[in-house]
């Protein structure tokens, strides 16, 4: 037992040391140093020494010189703060903001861009007013790059007198730059809210980007829908505010969407499908928090919308909100 013992606390050990070289060489490559040929040597360099240092060298003290190194680099990166002022690329540039009056909210900032390709359009930022009254409906989209077990999601906030509202929680990247997984999880990109039309931001998933778009109608109450919607307008008025990074596991669009739907009214535990979100809409499904009168893979196909959205690529809203919501099967909200 003493030797099992002696061979699970070694295990263990290298297993701490792995995640915490793997860590800071990441921490130091996507650090804030302007250029990247600086960053990859002093990454490179720090991974050589810390091989060295915890596992070759026969000098005792040698790997408590590499924990203080590493809380050395620790304490740097600590140091990186997120900015709202940088090259931002058009579809993220402008920080959009809420004013609440009552049941009247205006926002400022609603993205609406008209697009001929996926990277030629015409950027245009308009206001959008609703009423928190005429708010009837919670709509949950689920976009895949690839059909896998990783997706984007967004919302949809549905109005008995005007188009849907979407939001969608994204990492705000500066020109050049795109979508990056490993890098967002070390303060590379910053936080955004898109507000936008529906159009837009699922026209440009859906039929630019080729994108499998599926489009779920919740049965949230009314009352935790709208609470879910001044949460939202909240936060996008801290961000305006007070910048985030963005982070993969913490801090990004699913993750949030359950903190938030927790915050209004939500009842559930954590769930592994919130992390591996392009399996979300399962758990929507056994959760009951979508229709469940259809089996799950013929909901699943009815609720694709790609067609619709590219028979519709030419319309204006709200008829583009229509179309993609014809097929879709009929739902009683709560």
């Amino acid at each position: 037992m003493s030797t099992l013992l002696s061979w699970l606390i070694a295990g263990i050990k290298l297993l701490v040391q792995m995640i915490v070289v793997t860590w800071t060489t990441l921490a130091i490559y996507f650090s804030n140093l302007p250029w990247p040929a600086l960053r990859l040597g002093l990454a490179v360099t720090f991974v050589a020494f810390a091989i060295w240092a915890f596992w070759l060298s026969r000098q005792r003290h040698m790997p408590t010189v590499a924990i203080a190194l590493v809380l050395g680099i620790v304490a740097w990166w600590l140091t990186i703060v997120p900015s709202g002022d940088r090259n931002w690329r058009p579809e993220v540039a402008v920080m959009p903001r809420a004013f609440i009056e009552g049941d009247h909210v205006r926002i400022t900032g609603v993205r609406n861009f008209d697009y001929r390709s996926r990277n030629d359009f015409t950027a245009h930022y308009e206001e959008r007013e609703v009423g928190l009254s005429h708010l009837t409906g919670l709509d949950f989209f689920v976009s895949y790059w690839s059909e896998g077990p990783v997706a984007h999601t967004f919302v949809s906030f549905v109005f008995d007198n005007a188009a849907p509202l979407s939001i969608s929680i994204e990492t705000r990247p500066e020109v050049g730059r795109g979508f990056e997984p490993i890098a967002s999880m070390f303060k590379q990109f910053e936080l955004i809210y898109v507000v936008g039309e529906e159009r837009d931001l699922v026209g440009v998933r859906a039929i630019h980007r080729r994108e499998t778009v599926y489009l779920y109608q919740l049965n949230a109450s009314l009352a935790d829908a709208r609470r879910l919607l001044l949460i939202y307008l909240a936060r996008i008025n801290e961000l305006a505010d007070r910048p985030e990074f963005y982070n993969l596991l913490t801090n990004s669009c699913t993750i949030n969407i359950i903190r938030y739907a927790n915050a209004a009214g939500r009842q559930g535990r954590f769930d592994i499908r919130h992390l591996f979100n392009g399996l979300i809409d399962s758990y929507l499904y056994y959760s009951g928090r979508v229709d469940t009168m259809l089996p799950f893979d013929e909901l699943r196909r009815r609720s694709l919308i790609n067609e619709d959205a590219q028979a519709a690529d030419s319309v204006p809203e709200p008829e583009f909100s229509h179309r993609i919501r014809a097929s879709l099967p009929t739902i009683t909200r709560e």
